[in-house]
């Protein structure tokens, strides 16, 4: 049983990229989903495939790494709202994330998107991480 099935995700594709893989299976839910969606856009991975099952489906991701130095494009993925001390943002207090150069995926009304989207769509919501 999982406690916390996001830092699960989280902490899977942080042990696969150092470790050096090219693909890790996770198990799925519709906001990991949304998270590797996110993930996709922003060029943080290479690709995914959601895989569906009776159950509740697997998500394989195929990890990015540079093609010179062979070190993971993701060089950190760090948990901020925990299921002990949730961090919720109003639209204008959106925390920069590496002086602008990483991202923070935000859990909105308007669904899971950055934290620059929801800034720019004008609505809070529960900061679930930090990637850069």
């Amino acid at each position: 049983m999982l406690t916390d099935p996001i830092s699960d995700y989280l902490t899977r594709i942080r042990n696969a990229s150092r470790a050096g893989h090219r693909v890790v299976n996770i198990p799925g839910s519709n906001l990991k989903r949304e998270m590797t969606k996110i993930l996709f856009d922003q060029g943080y991975i290479l690709s995914y495939k959601f895989e569906e099952d009776k159950l509740q489906g697997n998500i394989k991701i195929a990890l990015k790494y540079d093609r010179l130095t062979k070190e993971p494009v993701i060089k950190k993925l760090q948990r901020v709202s925990k299921p002990g001390l949730r961090k919720y943002s109003g639209s204008q207090d959106y925390p920069r994330v590496l002086n602008g150069l990483g991202i923070a995926i935000v859990s909105t009304s308007h669904g899971v998107m950055t934290s620059k989207q929801a800034a720019k769509d004008n609505v809070g919501g529960e900061v679930l991480c930090y990637v850069y």
